[in-house]
Formats: structure tokens, sequence, C-alpha cells
């Protein structure tokens, strides 16, 4: 019996320590894909995707940076997404921030070595400008229970930050419960010192991330398009949902429109990764939601995601978890107790 799926891209801060070598680990078979990408990185000078996931020890101050972190996860992402199990069906796919890049090779709207070329000179991009710096604050409670005054005061406070002379700030990613605030660091610390500290951890800042999906990123779209051509893109072969909810269908999507959007608005504008999770309950309401490696702190909020749209019932997160452990239905990859529910064996 075939299980449906949407399959959901992870964004930068998702291969950590715990994730070394997890190219290696999980797809040993896949060392000729990954060596295009190496002969890729060697046109310009850097090390080797392969090298890097091999190495003995993990520091945050290399592994954090744009150059780094986004071809590991590009490689790791798309390998997984390779891997599924002959009964599984994906209906669509969708990822959170340059997790989009990685749902275009998925989704056949990119080859595998023109992704991985778009998330490497886009990865490098972002590192060698370093535009301003992102934070992250919930606007929901741990029970996840939707709050939308909270967001709204928050949102509200943003622009008034956002409005002071030498400050910029402005949101970055809707992520489930989370706010993702991006701008330069007057309107971080800003914004730092007017909340409280929430779940011991709120806010907090991002290593090595720049402004996002913010009007600061303009350079680097305007370097991005310069570098990147809109014939890398093809016809997507499955459905895609992009940062604004928006479904790219095969055999009707404009590719020149799609580089547009990419290399433009995706980088520049707010991405509402949880529009994006909702668009695809709604409109496919698949089996499950597959979230492939590397790492798993993505589905939280996909989780967060579904709450907040009420679906299937679940308005809080003892509803979800209550639904989990009867028929697991989000699947995280990058987590070894639940891989195998979507692996080919």
């Amino acid at each position: 019996m075939t299980r449906t799926a949407v399959l959901i891209c992870p964004g930068r801060g998702t291969y950590n320590k715990p994730e070394l070598g997890y190219l290696h680990r999980h797809h040993g078979a896949r060392m000729e894909m990954f060596r295009r990408f190496d002969a890729i990185r060697a046109e310009a000078g850097q090390e080797a995707v392969t090298a890097l996931d091999a190495a003995e020890r993990y520091t945050v101050g290399k592994y954090s940076r744009g150059d780094v972190a986004s071809p590991l996860i590009y490689a790791a992402s798309l390998a997984d997404a390779q891997v599924l199990a002959e009964d599984i069906e994906v209906v669509a796919v969708t990822g959170n921030s340059m997790g989009w890049y990685i749902a275009l090779a998925a989704a056949g709207a990119l080859s595998p070595e023109n992704g991985f070329r778009v998330v490497n000179t886009m990865g490098t991009l972002m590192q060698e400008h370093l535009i301003g710096g992102q934070l992250v604050y919930p606007f929901t409670g741990e029970d996840w229970a939707d709050d939308p005054a909270r967001k709204a005061e928050l949102l509200a406070h943003v622009a008034r930050i956002d409005a002071l002379p030498g400050h910029d700030l402005s949101q970055s990613i809707n992520l489930g419960g989370m706010l993702v605030l991006a701008g330069n660091e007057e309107g971080l610390k800003a914004f730092e010192a007017s909340q409280p500290v929430v779940q011991e951890r709120f806010p907090m800042r991002l290593a090595n991330h720049a402004a996002f999906h913010t009007r600061l990123q303009a350079p680097v779209a305007v370097e991005g398009r310069q570098r990147l051509s809109a014939d890398l893109f093809t016809q997507p072969d499955r459905p895609m949902i992009d940062g604004r909810g928006k479904i790219w269908w095969p055999g009707a999507t404009d590719t020149e429109a799609l580089w547009g959007y990419t290399l433009g608005h995706q980088v520049t504008e707010p991405y509402d990764f949880t529009r994006a999770v909702q668009t695809a309950a709604r409109e496919f309401a698949p089996d499950l939601f597959i979230v492939t490696g590397p790492g798993a702190t993505l589905s939280g909020a996909v989780a967060q995601s579904l709450v907040l749209a009420n679906w299937r019932g679940m308005g809080d997160k003892v509803a979800f978890q209550v639904r989990q452990a009867e028929v697991p239905f989000l699947v995280a990859m990058g987590r070894d107790d639940q891989r195998g529910l979507v692996c080919a064996a």
C-alpha cells in the first residue's frame, strides 16, 4: 500500500556536532554524487564536502559558516531524499529557508549538481558579506497553543525598534511557534534588552547567521543573480511549496519566474515556513510529513505549524503527542529511532 508524503528540507543550523560523519555514516553508496560536489568546491578553491564530513573534530566557528554548513546540509538532505522506501510517494516538496534550494533539487527543478552550485554560491556569498544577524524568540508557550495576540504584540514591538534611527529589525522567518528575527546589531540588541528570557534560552542568537530574508540581503541577491543564471532551472517533477505558500506545479512552472523568486524575493523578504507546511497539509493531505536530515530540530517547527492550523483537531502539544504516538505521521530522518520508518531497507 502506497504512503503519500510531503518532503520537508531543513535550513541552516542543522549540521551540528552529532551530525559529523552523516554522509559517510548513512550514504556510503552515494560517494560518487558527493565527489561531483567536491569537484564544484575544488573549482572555487574550497575544502571538499567529503573531507569536511570526515573530519575528526567539529568546531562551531568553522561548521556554522555559510560556506561550510550550507553544502554539508544540502548533500545530506538531498541524499536522504533519494533513499526513501519504495512504497512512499512524495506528493510535494518544501523546505525552510535554505531548505528551499534543497527542495528545488529534490523536486527536480535543479539537477543535483546545479542545486549544489546554487547552495554553495549563496552560502559563500552570505558568509562573505555576513550582513546583520538573526535571533529566535517564541510567541507560544511550551504547550504550543496559538497566541495571536502575543505574536501581534511582538511584531509591533519589532516595528517600533526598526523605526528607531540606526536600527534595523524585521521578521525573517515565521517558524511554527517561533519568530526568527533579523537585523543589524543595534536592532538585535534592542530586542534582546526589551524582552524577558523565556524557556531558559530565548531570545537566542544564531551563530554565523546573517540577516536572512530581509532587505539587508539585497546586495547578496543581486550578486547571486549575476552568478547563477536562469537556465539552471527546469520544470519540476513534483509540486513545490515556497516560502509564501505558493505551489509551483510540474509542467506549469515559469522557470524564469522561479529563478527570480529564488534569487530575489526569497532572499530579501520574510520566509513563511509555517504557511508552507500548512499549505502542504491542506492541499495534499499526506499520510506522512518527512523531514530529511541532517539533524531533527525542524520537526518541532513542523509540528507547531500543524498545531497552529488545528490540523486534524490538534490544538496543542499534548494533542500532537497523542496522535503521533498512535500512528507516527511526522518522521525526522535525522533521528535514528525514526529513520527506519521511511528508509529503503
